[in-house]
């Protein structure tokens, strides 16, 4: 008889806090934004938590940051090895470059531009591939292999999330500071490490405040991953312009997490995602990325209602091209 799976280590809310210690002076602690006239339209109160201002334009600075600075030297030099659409890829060239440590990321060719040149500006080889026909984590591996790199993961990885995680630890301070007890918090979810991390943060700070994380329509692998009670791929048939939200299950570190902390999962088609960008552009003048905009649009379409309650969304992330968000903003009214 084969004995059972060894269930991975899962962070807990200590691991975030000592994430915070490691990021002290190097990411941006965002600030918490709040519209009085938009929250007058949604009969509720609405928070934006702004990670487009985060080192690197979004969250993903968090983790990747406190993931290559705990390389040991010898790791440091042989350098580090990170697939990504384009958020965790820039976020690991530019950690990669203050702490001196060479980077290779693996890219798909169709990721916005902006991303994969600034990727490459910071420092970072990237290689790219057709994300139909090849897979990533091979490539990485190949990297990890051939050049004794170390591998850097997206998402499900103890360091990764809890340097994310202290993005809940950052919320629950700011809203201390401004007596605000929040109903709910959302954020935008791929594979999970950002909502989970976030979870193990407000479980622990803000007891009673529901937990949800936002996908794209048709790419909701974690509401079907808990509803099921294990891993489950989305049928990934449809299309989505949220690039950032397109991993097709989570890790089992990030489910682990996430079954244990989240009250639920909801999604936001592309049309309600170009309002929510919208929208935090006229009322916040915040430029949000389409992955980064999928918990606004959530709100917004009423999957986790406002009206007479108090939320806090995670806006994730601002890298997207111009010559989209220009267009977007000029054709698409705000909420």
């Amino acid at each position: 008889m084969n004995a059972p799976a060894k269930l991975p280590a899962l962070p807990t809310v200590s691991d975030v806090e000592d994430a915070a210690r490691q990021l002290r002076g190097v990411a941006i602690r965002t600030p918490l934004l709040e519209s009085q006239f938009l929250n007058e339209r949604l009969g509720g109160r609405l928070l934006i938590k702004a990670e487009p201002l985060q080192v690197s334009g979004s969250f993903k600075f968090r983790g990747a940051y406190n993931r290559i600075s705990r390389l040991n030297a010898e790791e440091r030099k042989r350098g580090i090895v990170a697939f990504s659409s384009g958020n965790h890829a820039q976020a690991c060239a530019w950690a990669s470059r203050i702490t001196g440590t060479p980077a290779v990321i693996v890219m798909p060719s169709d990721a916005p531009k902006i991303k994969i040149s600034n990727t490459r500006a910071y420092g970072a080889e990237v290689v790219l591939y057709d994300r139909h026909k090849e897979d990533r984590e091979a490539i990485g591996r190949r990297y990890s292999d051939e050049r004794g790199m170390t591998l850097v993961p997206p998402f499900n990885d103890p360091y990764i999330i809890s340097g994310q995680g202290t993005i809940g630890l950052e919320i629950a301070a700011q809203c201390a500071e401004r007596d605000i007890k929040p109903d709910a918090v959302l954020a935008p979810a791929s594979g999970g490490g950002l909502i989970s991390g976030i979870s193990l943060a407000i479980k622990d700070r803000l007891p009673g405040t529901d937990v949800y994380c936002a996908e794209p329509d048709q790419f909701d692998d974690i509401d079907l991953s808990l509803k099921a009670g294990k891993i489950v791929d989305h049928a990934g048939k449809g299309t989505t312009f949220c690039d950032a939200l397109m991993a097709p299950h989570p890790g089992d570190i990030t489910f682990g997490v996430m079954s244990r902390n989240l009250k639920g999962a909801v999604s936001a088609t592309d049309a309600e995602v170009e309002i929510a960008m919208a929208t935090a552009f006229n009322y916040f003048k915040l430029v949000v990325e389409p992955g980064g905009a999928a918990a606004l649009a959530s709100v917004l379409n009423g999957k986790v209602p406002c009206a007479n309650r108090t939320v806090v969304v995670v806006c994730s992330g601002g890298n997207v091209d111009s010559s989209l968000y220009s267009a977007i903003i000029a054709r698409t009214p705000p909420v």
